[in-house]
């Protein structure tokens, strides 16, 4: 790996201006930022030579990363090496990792939701905030005022410091099968109700086909739970206190388990996204309820039978709401990093409008800006149906938040998750959700005093 070249032929007044332009950066930092002082503009080609290895989890993001990385090489001069593992595996060694102090990786992307709590109060993450208002640092193209708020505030501590840039948003939609729906002259569900109807009109155990297809093993089954429990008006959490126990929680458990479990496929309460997913791209199931970032790999003609054929629709509203329950993820840098600058240059052109663009046309993803989804050159360029672009649009206004924004929020999808998995397997949805909300609460009060 190519290592920072020496400062000592630079002026001393030309690295003193340096420091002060970056004052709010570390020592450390501001001597290797210093080291390569341009006394002009943004230059991509400021940290050439060097190398930035990358943790991202599978998916069609760190794919389409893997396929222009070259590109980032002949614009920057920095080689990347981009190691793609599953979802579950990835936060875990990102945890123990960063931890440890001694990551493998310079950067990596992670979910906001998951583990933004527990990075911050580890304080593993490189805060960046100076960098973003150094010209230097910045290049205008970057358009950082086209980032949105809600963004923003994913990668904002509760200090005020930026640790991370937000790379893009998931909605839940619902995906279906058009061919199945056409067989049974079935219309695509507004309702949740309807929704319930369509399934179990077209499931047919028979003939291998489920009217239903989600998320049912524990942990992974709480997010589409929750997509559910918005019909009924209500998230997760109200301040510190947890709701899962309420009336309207009981009843849109009392959903879950009907739907999954009388027009799921068997074995469902084992189905994480990548099982469901499998099961939608046979063809073997109607409706499948999950994020936007999914639309690639359906619409592959090459790995699915459903290419072509797949429909993208709102979420159902249900009886007291309409929801599509959002999450974000974004770009961090650790703190031990060993190429801290490459890697951020790394992070803005992931997380750039280009790459942004790109995301969209494969549809890997809704980025948190605007103009790339109103770009006609980017719609144009859509190489998935224009109605997922539509419709993930439409989500737009009805999102809200999935999970509850708590430190221990893997535990609180363990025990929540639990709760669901058991009602799939005969439990009862009212005893226990009042079971998991009494046991986890006393977690919720805990954290929060430390």
């Amino acid at each position: 790996m190519s290592r920072m070249p020496s400062d000592r032929s630079l002026p001393r007044r030309r690295l003193l201006q340096g420091a002060a332009a970056l004052g709010g950066l570390a020592a450390p930092m501001l001597n290797t930022v210093t080291s390569f002082a341009q006394g002009g503009a943004f230059d991509w080609k400021r940290f050439k030579g060097q190398q930035v290895e990358v943790l991202m989890e599978t998916g069609p993001r760190a794919e389409l990363m893997k396929k222009y990385k070259n590109e980032f090489k002949d614009l920057t001069g920095i080689e990347l090496g981009i190691e793609v593992i599953p979802e579950q595996q990835a936060r875990q060694k990102v945890a123990i990792e960063l931890n440890s102090g001694k990551p493998s990786f310079d950067l990596f992307n992670f979910a906001f939701h998951v583990q933004k709590r527990q990075f911050e109060k580890g304080g593993w993450l490189l805060d960046i905030t100076s960098w973003l208002k150094d010209p230097q640092m910045m290049p205008a193209e970057y358009e950082l005022d086209d980032v949105s708020k809600l963004g923003m505030s994913f990668a904002t501590t509760s200090d005020g410091k930026v640790n991370a840039l937000p790379i893009l948003c998931d909605y839940f939609i619902v995906y279906y099968n058009k061919e199945l729906l056409a067989k049974k002259n079935v219309a695509v569900p507004k309702t949740l109700d309807e929704l319930m109807t369509a399934a179990a009109a077209i499931n047919d155990p028979a003939a291998g086909i489920s009217g239903f297809v989600g998320r049912g093993v524990r942990n992974a089954n709480v997010v589409l739970w929750t997509q559910l429990l918005s019909g009924w008006g209500q998230e997760t959490i109200k301040g510190t206190k947890l709701i899962t126990d309420t009336p309207d929680a009981i009843a849109s458990g009392e959903y879950y388990k009907k739907l999954l479990g009388s027009y799921g496929p068997q074995g469902i309460a084992g189905f994480n996204w990548n099982e469901a997913q499998g099961l939608f791209m046979q063809g073997k199931a109607a409706f499948w309820i999950d994020a936007t970032g999914f639309a690639a790999p359906v619409e592959d003609k090459t790995k699915s039978r459903v290419a072509g054929k797949v429909g993208y629709a709102l979420p159902p509203a249900g009886p007291k709401g309409h929801g599509s329950v959002t999450f974000g993820t974004g770009m961090s840098i650790p703190k031990a990093a060993k190429s801290k600058e490459a890697a951020y240059l790394t992070m803005l052109w992931m997380t750039g409008p280009k790459m942004a663009g790109r995301m969209i046309q494969v549809g890997g993803g809704i980025p948190f800006r605007t103009r790339p989804l109103k770009d006609p050159a980017v719609l144009s360029g859509l190489t998935i149906p224009r109605e997922w672009a539509e419709c993930a649009a439409g989500c737009a206004p009805i999102s809200m938040s999935g999970l509850p924004v708590i430190v221990p929020v893997t535990e609180f999808r363990d025990v929540i998750g639990t709760a669901l998995t058991n009602m799939l397997v005969g439990g009862d949805p009212a005893t226990e959700l009042k079971r998991a909300t009494a046991e986890f609460q006393p977690v919720i009060d805990k954290s929060e005093q430390t």
